[in-house]
C-alpha cells in the first residue's frame, strides 16, 4: 500500500513540475505549436544515381601463367569470356603473400602501411607487421556501405588478427567489422573443400556436416547468388559490392571427382615443356610483348628429364588436382556472373576479377605434400607413403599442395614464385576487368604499371565516391593507390603509377618509371622457417629495365650501378615512408615476443560447456610440452557415443571419445603418423574421470613420449607416441568440448559426433 502511494505522489510532483504543459509527455516546458520541432525523418543515404554495382573477385596462389586467359594450361572458361567483354591487365602487381594483397585490396594502403606486412600467423610488434589494420584506413567497403551501397563478402579473408578470431572477440577486424555487412567464409589461410570450417558474419558454421556431395566453391557460388537476389529483390535500387574470395587455388588442391577426370593425363610432359608451351600461347594471344624473354629455370628447382618414373607420375598427379580446382572454382564464378547476365544486372556491374593474391605457390617443397600440415610441421613424409596414396591427391584424404616447380611454370615467363616480392613471379598477376559501356569489350591488353591498393580508388572513381579525409570521426591516412580509370578506354595513356614498394620475407624490391630493382633471393620459397643469415649489406641486388624487359630476363646490375644504386636508395626512402623498417625475420619469430593472445602463457583451462570451434590461439598449447587433460563426465546405461572434446581433426589434431562404448584417446600427428590409446572395458553408467597425461620427452620441438589413459584414478591404457606435432595443431579446426566437428581426428566415428553423456568439466593442465 505504502509503495502504491509512493508512486501515486511522484507522478503527482512531475506533473506539476511541469506545469501541467505536457512537459512529462516530452514537450519542453514554455514550447508553443509554433516553436516544437515539425517531425521529420532523416535523410536516407544513397549512392549517387547511376553507381554501379561491384563485384570484386580473387583467387589464390595462381601464377600469371596458369589460365588460358593469359597463356596458360588451364581453362577458365569465366574469367576468359568476362576478358573478352573487358580488357586484360599484364602489367598489374600484389604483394606476393595472402594476408598483405588482401589488406592492400581493401584499404587502397601498401601493407606495411596498415599493420599486414606479412600473413596474420606471422605477425611481429613492429608497426608496419602486427595484422592490426588501423581506423585509420576505412575498408572500400566501409566507404561504400556509408555511400548508400549494400555489402557482402563470400570467401577466404585472412586479415584478422590471431588473437581476435575467437567467439570472445573483438569483431571490428572481422570481415563484418570492416564493411561487409554479411560474411560467409573463413578467417584464416585456407579450408578443404569438402569440409570447410566456416564462419557466417560472426558465427562458426559446419555446412558440410551430413552433405556428402558438398563443395565449398560450389557453396561460394550458391551463397552468393542467393544474396545478390534477396538483395535486388529487398532493395533493388540500392548497388551492392560483392567481394568474392575463392580460397582456391591454395592448397589443399580438392576438385570433384568429375573435374579431377578432366585432367588426367594433360601434364605429363612436366613443367620445362609446359612453360614453352605457355610461353608461345602467351606472345600469340597477344598476353605478353613479342619482344619477352623466356627466364631461365631457378639452379634450385629440378628439371623434368632428371626425375624418375615415379616421381613424374606423382608430380603431374599433384598438377593435375591444382588444374582441376581452379577450373571447377572458375566455373562457379561463371555462375554467379550468368546470373547478374540473367537478372539485367550485368550492364551496370563493374567486375573486377584478379587471378591470384600472389604469384603460384612453391610451398608445397621439392617433392609436394600430400598434406600442407607436413610442411608447416617439418614432419618428413616417405615416397612410399606418397606413392601409396597417390589416387588420393585432390580428394578429401588428403591436404595436398603440388611440387615447387609447377609454381614455377604457372608463373610464366618470369622468374621465382610467392613470397618473392624481389621478382614478378611472386608479384605479377593477371587481372580482367568488365564494365559495358564504361570499359569497351574485345579483351585488348593494358600494359599500365598499377599495384594491388590500385583497386581501391578505381572502385570509388567508378562509384562517383570521394575517399574519405575522416570517416567516423578518425582522420584517414593517406591513400596509396592510384585509380585505373584512366586506363579503361585508352590502352595507349602512360602509367600514372610511378613507384611501388614491395617487401615480403626479406625479398626487397622498388619500382620507379620503367625500372626495377630487388634483392636476389636469400633461400628457396619452401624454406620459411629458415633464417636468412646474409646481412642486408651483403645481399645482391638485380637491376632490369622492365619498360623494355618484360620478365625480368637481363639483369643490368653490373653494367648501371649508378642507377642500381639510386633505385637501392630509392627504396630505403620508400621502405621508411611505409612503416617497412625494420626487415626483419618475421617466419622465425624474430619481433614476435608478446604476442597477444587468449592461449599463450596460461597453463590451466577449464571447460564447463559445451563449445565449439576455439580456434588455435585461444585454445590450450599442448604443443612441445607435458600435459594433463582430466574430463569429469557422466553416463548412462549404454556407457556413452561421441567425442568428449577434439582439437583438429583428419589432417592432424587430437580427441578423446566414447568409440564402440570404449574410451578411446586418438592424437593424431598428421598421417599416418596416429597413436591410439583404448580402454578394455565400457564405462559403467553414473561419473567418471577420464585423465590423459602426455610425458614429453624434450629435447627439441616435434619429440615424442609416454601417454597414459586413467579412469577414476587407475591406469587402463598407455603407450609412446613417438612423434608429436611441433608448431600448429590445426590451423583451420579448433577446439570443441562435447563433439568432434569439420573433420573428425578419428575415422570411427563420423562428424559432429556429439556427445551423449553429460560433461562436468574439462581441464587441461600444462607442464
Amino acid at each position: 500500500m505504502f509503495k502504491g502511494c509512493r508512486l501515486y505522489l511522484t507522478t503527482a510532483v512531475l506533473f506539476v513540475l511541469a506545469g501541467q504543459t505536457g512537459a512529462a509527455f516530452g514537450q519542453p516546458v514554455g514550447a508553443t505549436p509554433e516553436t516544437a520541432a515539425m517531425p521529420q525523418w532523416p535523410d536516407r543515404v544513397e549512392a549517387p544515381a547511376g553507381a554501379p554495382n561491384v563485384l570484386l573477385i580473387m583467387t589464390d596462389d595462381v601464377g600469371f601463367g596458369a589460365t588460358s586467359t593469359f597463356g596458360g594450361p588451364i581453362p577458365t572458361s569465366a574469367f576468359e569470356a568476362l576478358a573478352n567483354e573487358g580488357v586484360r591487365y599484364n602489367q598489374f602487381n600484389t604483394s606476393a603473400l595472402c594476408s598483405p594483397t588482401r589488406a592492400a585490396l581493401l584499404t587502397g594502403r601498401n601493407p606495411q602501411a596498415v599493420g599486414m606486412g606479412n600473413v596474420t600467423n606471422l605477425s611481429t610488434a613492429y608497426p608496419g607487421y602486427t595484422s592490426i589494420i588501423p581506423k585509420s584506413a576505412a575498408t572500400v567497403a566501409q566507404v561504400l556501405r556509408d555511400a548508400g551501397y549494400s555489402t557482402s563478402m563470400f570467401g577466404k579473408a585472412h586479415i584478422t588478427p590471431e588473437w581476435e578470431q575467437s567467439s570472445a572477440g573483438p569483431f571490428d577486424r572481422w570481415p563484418t567489422g570492416l564493411g561487409l555487412e554479411h560474411f560467409y567464409g573463413f578467417l584464416n589461410a585456407d579450408a578443404s573443400q569438402f569440409e570447410p570450417a566456416l564462419v557466417r558474419d560472426t558465427t562458426p558454421i559446419n555446412p558440410a556436416t551430413g552433405r556428402p556431395d558438398y563443395v565449398l566453391d560450389r557453396d561460394l557460388a550458391d551463397q552468393a547468388i542467393g544474396w545478390i537476389s534477396e538483395q535486388k529483390a529487398l532493395g533493388p535500387e540500392k548497388p551492392f559490392f560483392l567481394y568474392y574470395a575463392t580460397g582456391t587455388a591454395h592448397a589443399p588442391h580438392h576438385a570433384p571427382n568429375s573435374w579431377l577426370e578432366k585432367f588426367r593425363g594433360k601434364f605429363d610432359q612436366g613443367w620445362d615443356r609446359m612453360r614453352e608451351e605457355t610461353f608461345r600461347r602467351q606472345k600469340a594471344s597477344g598476353a605478353i610483348p613479342a619482344s619477352a624473354q623466356l627466364t631461365p629455370r631457378p639452379s634450385s628447382l629440378p628439371a623434368w628429364d632428371t626425375l624418375n618414373a615415379d616421381q613424374k607420375r606423382l608430380y603431374a598427379r599433384h598438377m593435375e588436382a591444382y588444374a582441376a580446382a581452379l577450373a571447377f572454382a572458375d566455373y562457379e564464378l561463371g555462375r554467379v556472373i550468368q546470373h547478374l547476365k540473367d537478372t539485367d544486372e550485368f550492364d551496370n556491374t563493374l567486375v573486377i576479377y584478379i587471378q591470384g593474391d600472389n604469384g603460384g605457390s612453391a610451398e608445397g617443397t621439392l617433392d609436394g605434400l600430400m598434406f600442407e600440415q607436413s610442411g608447416v610441421n617439418r614432419v618428413e613424409e616417405t615416397m612410399e607413403y606418397k606413392l601409396a596414396n597417390i589416387d588420393n591427391i585432390g580428394t578429401a584424404e588428403l591436404y595436398a599442395h603440388f611440387p615447387a616447380a609447377w609454381a614455377w611454370a604457372l608463373n610464366t615467363p618470369f622468374q621465382h614464385y610467392k613470397q618473392v616480392a624481389s621478382h614478378f613471379g611472386g608479384t605479377r598477376n593477371g587481372v580482367v576487368m568488365s564494365w559495358p559501356g564504361h570499359i569497351p569489350a574485345g579483351g585488348n591488353i593494358r600494359s599500365q604499371f598499377h599495384y594491388v591498393t590500385d583497386i581501391y580508388p578505381t572502385i570509388l572513381e567508378a562509384a562517383g565516391i570521394a575517399s574519405p579525409q575522416s570517416f567516423r570521426g578518425v582522420e584517414q591516412q593517406p591513400v596509396d593507390g592510384l585509380s585505373m580509370v584512366y586506363s579503361f578506354e585508352k590502352p595507349d595513356a602512360p602509367s600514372q603509377r610511378k613507384t611501388q614498394v614491395f617487401e615480403m620475407m626479406q625479398n626487397l624490391g622498388i619500382y620507379h618509371d620503367g625500372w626495377f630493382a630487388g634483392t636476389t633471393p636469400a633461400r628457396p620459397g619452401w624454406e620459411v622457417k629458415t633464417k636468412v643469415t646474409q646481412s642486408l649489406s651483403e645481399r645482391p641486388w638485380e637491376l632490369y629495365n622492365v619498360s623494355e624487359d618484360f620478365s625480368e630476363a637481363v639483369n643490368l646490375a653490373s653494367s648501371e650501378p649508378e642507377r642500381l644504386a639510386q633505385m637501392k636508395e630509392l627504396f630505403w626512402q620508400e621502405a621508411q615512408k611505409n612503416s617497412i623498417l625494420p626487415i626483419h625475420s618475421s617466419a622465425t619469430g624474430e619481433g614476435a615476443q608478446g604476442r597477444p593472445s587468449l592461449g599463450a602463457g596460461r597453463k590451466n583451462f577449464v571447460y564447463k560447456s559445451r563449445i565449439r570451434r576455439v580456434p588455435q590461439d585461444a585454445a590450450p598449447h599442448l604443443i612441445n610440452r607435458s600435459f594433463s587433460i582430466a574430463a569429469d563426465i557422466s553416463v548412462d546405461q549404454d556407457g556413452g557415443t561421441g567425442a568428449i572434446y577434439a582439437q583438429g581433426g583428419r589432417y592432424s589434431g587430437y580427441s578423446l571419445a566414447i568409440i564402440d562404448g570404449l574410451p578411446t584417446f586418438t592424437y593424431n600427428a598428421i598421417p599416418p603418423h596416429i597413436f591410439t590409446l583404448q580402454a578394455d572395458q565400457k564405462l559403467a553408467p553414473g561419473k567418471h574421470r577420464i585423465e590423459v597425461t602426455f610425458d614429453y620427452d624434450g629435447g627439441g620441438v616435434g619429440k615424442g613420449g609416454l601417454m597414459q589413459m586413467n579412469i577414476d584414478g587407475s591406469e587402463v591404457a598407455s603407450g609412446r607416441i613417438e612423434q608429436s606435432i611441433s608448431r600448429w595443431i590445426s590451423h583451420t579446426e579448433g577446439l570443441d568440448i562435447g563433439a568432434d566437428t569439420t573433420t573428425t581426428v578419428n575415422s570411427a566415428y563420423a562428424s559432429p559426433a556429439e556427445f551423449t553423456g553429460e560433461i562436468d568439466s574439462v581441464e587441461f593442465k600444462l607442464d
